[in-house]
Formats: C-alpha cells, structure tokens, sequence
C-alpha cells in the first residue's frame, strides 16, 4: 500500500515538473515580430588598430552584415544604418564595439589571427542582455593564399552566427566564441 502511495507522488512530481519545463520554454521563444536595430559597430579606443586593417578589411560592414544574415529568421525586421533616436519604443538595440585585433600582416605565415568584441543589446534604454566574445582562426583550408583580412573574415563571420544564436536567448554577462 504505502509503495501506491509513493508511485502516485512521484508520478505528481513528474507531472508537475514537465509542465513547469513547457512553460520555460515557452518564455525564450522568440515571435519574429520583433525589431533589431544594430548601432554603427566600431572599434574601440584602446588597443589601437593598425589602420591598415581598419581601412582595408572592412569588419563592422562584415560584421554588420553577417548579423543581419544569420538572425533574420528571428525578426520581423532589422535595420543597420538607422537613427537610434528615432526608433519606436519596445526595439531592441544591438550594440558592438570591436575590442581587439590580432592580426599581423603576412597572411597565414605571421600566425593565428583573432577579434574580440563586446556587445549590448538595449530594449527601452535597458540592458537587456550582454556580451563578450573572441574568435581565433588560422586561416583554414588553403590558408596560404588567404591574406590577413580573408582569415579575420573568418572571425567575423563566426562571431556574426555567435551573436545571432545569443540573440534568440540573450543573458547578462555572457561569454561566446573562443575564450
């Protein structure tokens, strides 16, 4: 008799577990009917960027455009290039500053390349969630006919699916990439 008893509690605390699970997952789903906005990406003061890299490789653009490409499928829309004075209440702003570059000149032979950036996603002028994040690459298949800014593409590029994947569930102090 007392084994029933334990069977049908267990079995309630099961039940009652599972559903509270259901309900947390409902909460992080996103509705795609939200905006994004991603403020002008730009580098940091300090550690200064060679200007070499600044000018030639483009990386806010890329970056930019990256985030744009990979977490589209979670907004309605989202907009680069765009007052953020003059955005409706209820926008998620996504900012990002690039912190950090290593990246020598001499293509794959002077070593690893790597970026790291921070970011700050803003809804109604709070801090909604936040970021740091690094990615590292040696250039990858064919390495040796990439120069330096087709390998720190590559970084880029990672970061911009790193981000967008934070964007579907994004926390305080989180840390992405290769740290």
């Amino acid at each position: 008799m007392n084994n029933k008893i334990y069977l049908v509690l267990l079995l309630g605390l099961l039940l009652t577990a599972c559903q509270s699970s259901k309900h947390q997952s409902k909460v992080a789903e996103h509705t795609g009917t939200e905006i994004l906005v991603i403020d002008q990406i730009d580098f940091a003061e300090s550690p200064p960027v060679r200007k070499v890299v600044r000018d030639e490789c483009r990386l806010p653009e890329k970056l930019t455009s990256f985030i744009d490409q990979f977490a589209a499928k979670y907004y309605s829309q989202i907009l680069t290039n765009t007052d953020i004075s003059t955005v409706p209440a209820g926008t998620q702003i996504l900012k990002i500053k690039i912190t950090d570059i290593k990246g020598f000149a001499g293509s794959a032979w002077s070593g690893d390349k790597s970026v790291s950036i921070t970011g700050t996603l803003l809804k109604d002028d709070k801090v909604f969630g936040d970021f740091k994040a690094r990615r590292v690459s040696g250039g990858g298949m064919f390495t040796e006919f990439k120069g330096t800014c087709s390998i720190l593409g590559r970084c880029i590029k990672a970061l911009g699916k790193d981000i967008a994947e934070w964007l579907k569930v994004p926390t305080r102090n989180t840390v992405l990439g290769d740290y």
